[in-house]
């Protein structure tokens, strides 16, 4: 017999990031990246490479490619952790390095009467997940993400469940939504049972949930509050399920609202959380209850709204308005 062929590099990569519990949209980047690394050195096998080649990489990114100061870092976490945890090499110091600016642009965010006219022009499940982005600052991944167990409508907040960096957090259900989610619960709740009755009704568990309690897929609890409209089908198995809505439909029908509303502002999913976190800071509230909704790891990256609405501590009033 011939000897089995050795893992393929990626896939020790792939094996590694989830070991580590990175998500799936992380993974997939890494990944990408470590690919044009690859490609941009001509198919060179990284372990023939070192701190000379990945600096040539991510120089390239930013003076040639002007890439933004995140996306710049985020392809060098990608190339360092294929060297740290994959391959098990130090490449040293990365000296030269060229930095791609930091972006001074201040977020977009709506008025009250804006965020009226943007939602008027919304319907269904598309209005409902715009309208818990506005009223709960989640990301529109996190808000697609929601299972049934993480709203608590006794309580009154909503527990999002392995956010941006991998955390859990809480933030508060809002009271006008109670009504609207209720109904959303009960369509997807008929969606539920039609699956089970046709012998299928389960969905994809977080890490090794599905190994540990095989028959959780299927209980109602774990099921999202915003399915698909179709099943898919597993290729290795050939059950089928539903994941979540995708997050190009709702972002086409938030751009096409946008449009009917005359808003003449960039809008896009992330400027209800940008909206929201302006707003209550604007009403008063504190900006490290403010950064704990948010999700923020520093308080740094919630101070950019004090920026927006140009206020220090008093607020600032125009000498002009004084005459």
């Amino acid at each position: 017999m011939s000897d089995p062929q050795p893992p393929k590099l990626l896939d020790i990569m792939v094996e590694e990031l989830r070991a580590r519990h990175y998500s799936t949209r992380t993974e997939k980047a890494y990944l990408q990246w470590v690919r044009r690394f690859i490609r941009f050195h001509r198919m060179r096998h990284p372990a023939e490479m070192g701190a000379e080649e990945v600096n040539a990489f991510v120089t390239s990114l930013a003076v040639d490619s002007g890439v933004s100061a995140s996306t710049q870092t985020q392809a060098l976490s990608a190339v360092l952790f294929l060297y740290r945890f994959v391959l098990g090499m130090d490449v040293g110091e990365l000296e030269g390095l060229v930095r791609a600016r930091k972006s001074t642009h201040l977020p977009v965010v709506l008025t009250r009467a804006e965020i009226r006219a943007v939602l008027a022009e919304l319907e269904g499940e598309y209005w409902l997940i715009s309208a818990l982005l506005y009223g709960t600052g989640m990301r529109l991944s996190e808000c697609l993400s929601l299972r049934v167990q993480d709203i608590d409508f006794g309580a009154n907040q909503i527990v999002v469940r392995d956010g941006k960096g991998g955390k859990d957090r809480v933030t508060m259900l809002p009271e006008s939504l109670k009504g609207p989610l209720k109904d959303q619960l009960r369509r997807a709740e008929v969606v539920h049972k039609r699956d089970v009755a046709d012998g299928w009704g389960r969905v994809v568990l977080p890490e090794a949930l599905g190994r540990k309690y095989p028959n959780a897929a299927a209980e109602w609890r774990w099921q999202w509050v915003f399915p698909q409209q179709r099943r898919w089908t597993s290729r290795a198995t050939g059950e089928q399920g539903r994941h979540h809505i995708h997050e190009t439909l709702v972002q086409r029908a938030v751009r096409e609202a946008v449009l009917r509303s005359g808003v003449q502002k960039h809008v896009t999913c992330h400027t209800f959380r940008h909206t929201f976190a302006t707003q209550l800071l604007e009403s008063g509230y504190d900006i490290r209850t403010i950064q704990e909704l948010l999700g923020h790891k520093s308080v740094n990256t919630t101070m950019i709204y004090t920026h927006v609405l140009n206020k220090g501590g008093l607020g600032v009033r125009s000498p002009l308005d004084g005459m």
